[in-house]
């Protein structure tokens, strides 16, 4: 099992394709299984979360809008219903009255939600998703390189580091507010970490197979076969792909109206989702249109200015996986399709917890004074996604478009944080090559 740093016990670590240790996630669960203690803490949230949501159908709480919107779609698409002739669903409740968005593939793996209450249905949800939570945070320390001499220490035990950076993510506004809204997102990180990062990295033939099932419930992941693509990884990026156009057939043949009706007119109909203008959409589309006040150009300056940052991003990107770091490589890719999707909620901005866990695996052993840029660093990225500044500034009935400039500024955080951080890190790199030269040069020169 890979740990961030070796110890006696752990023996050798396996490796994957590319020599780096890779994870084992049975012996971590078998090591976990006699931490009598910490599985008490992962286990007291969902135990939590199930009781809520029985408590919640006997009382008939309004739990879940997005759970009770999947738990629609499902029983629309097993009464054989349509999915997208209207903007509610019949089989909705009265305080969830939302069009259902995603493809027709992902109404038929929602089929599970069908079989229990609404505010069931969001307790199980829920407890998946904190599941998927623990693992993608294991995942991502699993995958990180082995620490410099001034790394960090106090992460020794990768199971002790999950359960802290698990309940620290608990307070991550993506995080709890897509616990909260019954949301999929957690599950669908989960699922891409967990294929690129572990079964893929080991050269299993089920590699790709998990992204392209996560596509078929929403089709943004479906970007990471590209990443699978362009790093060598062909085999995982055809069975990714074979499982998703699988999908979709299997969905023409069951339902072959809906179907037809999504892919040609519901999917490219984005104000179905909701106005691309309101504070809780993070992305480029919602930037122009918020800043432009709706001109009829934003989307398609935004779309250009997003096909523009594919170049850094790619060359981020390949820096990264030339040098071993899957992780780090895996997230331009993340970021990159949350700023370019023309509707990105803050909810989809979960992938900030791995880059968290990145951020911190890299924070030096010395105090604050001595390494306060990364220790800076860490901290505002953690803070925007801390702070709830979007839930603090004025928002709805267009009032986005009368923002002041500092508004726009902070009502675009999220946004603005990959692109800050990428910055500071091509400008990081560029010093150090240059004190690299100079002292390549004073050393010539000397002797």
């Amino acid at each position: 099992m890979t740990r961030t740093v070796p110890s006696a016990a752990d023996g050798d670590a396996p490796v994957n394709r590319s020599g780096q240790p890779r994870l084992a996630l049975r012996r971590s669960l078998a090591r976990l299984s006699v931490r009598p203690r910490s599985m008490l803490i992962l286990a007291v949230f969902p135990l939590l979360a199930i009781a809520v949501g029985f408590w919640g159908w006997t009382h008939d709480w309004n739990l879940g809008v997005d759970s009770a919107v999947y738990r629609a779609g499902a029983l629309q698409l097993l009464r054989g219903d349509n999915l997208y002739d209207g903007n509610t669903l019949p089989t909705e409740p009265g305080w969830a009255l939302l069009p259902f968005t995603y493809p027709p593939t992902a109404a038929l793996l929602f089929a599970p939600l069908a079989l229990v209450p609404v505010q069931v249905a969001w307790g199980f949800l829920t407890v998946v998703s904190l599941g998927a939570l623990a693992l993608s945070v294991r995942i991502a320390i699993g995958a990180l390189p082995r620490p410099a001499a001034d790394g960090p220490r106090w992460w020794a035990s990768p199971a002790r580091s999950t359960i802290v950076f698990f309940l620290v993510f608990l307070g991550l506004e993506p995080v709890w507010r897509t616990i909260f809204l019954g949301q999929i997102n957690l599950i669908l990180m989960a699922m891409v970490l967990l294929d690129m990062l572990v079964i893929g990295a080991r050269g299993s033939r089920w590699g790709g197979v998990l992204v392209g099932l996560a596509a078929a419930i929403k089709l943004t992941p479906i970007v990471f076969l590209g990443h699978l693509l362009i790093t060598g990884r062909w085999k995982d990026a055809l069975r990714g792909l074979a499982t998703f156009v699988g999908m979709q057939a299997l969905l023409f043949l069951i339902n072959p109206h809906d179907s037809w009706k999504y892919w040609t007119k519901t999917l490219p109909d984005t104000g179905r989702i909701g106005p691309v203008h309101w504070a809780g959409n993070q992305s480029l589309n919602a930037l122009m249109n918020r800043a432009t006040d709706l001109a009829p150009w934003a989307s398609s300056a935004a779309t250009v200015i997003g096909l523009v940052l594919a170049v850094p991003a790619l060359w981020l990107m390949f820096r990264f996986h030339r040098r071993g770091q899957a992780l780090a490589a895996l997230l331009v890719t993340a970021f990159w399709i949350l700023l370019i999707s023309p509707i990105s909620w803050t909810h989809h901005w979960v992938w900030v917890a791995p880059l968290v866990v990145l951020l911190v695996s890299r924070l030096p052993k010395t105090t604050p004074a001595t390494a306060w840029k990364r220790w800076l660093g860490t901290f505002l990225v953690a803070f925007v996604f801390v702070s709830c500044v979007l839930l603090i500034l004025p928002n709805g009935r267009n009032v986005e478009l009368h923002w002041k400039v500092w508004q726009n500024i902070l009502g675009d955080a999220y946004i603005l944080m990959p692109v800050v951080l990428a910055v500071a890190l091509v400008v990081r790199w560029g010093l150090q090559r240059r004190a690299r030269n100079r002292a390549q040069r004073e050393s010539v020169e000397s002797s």
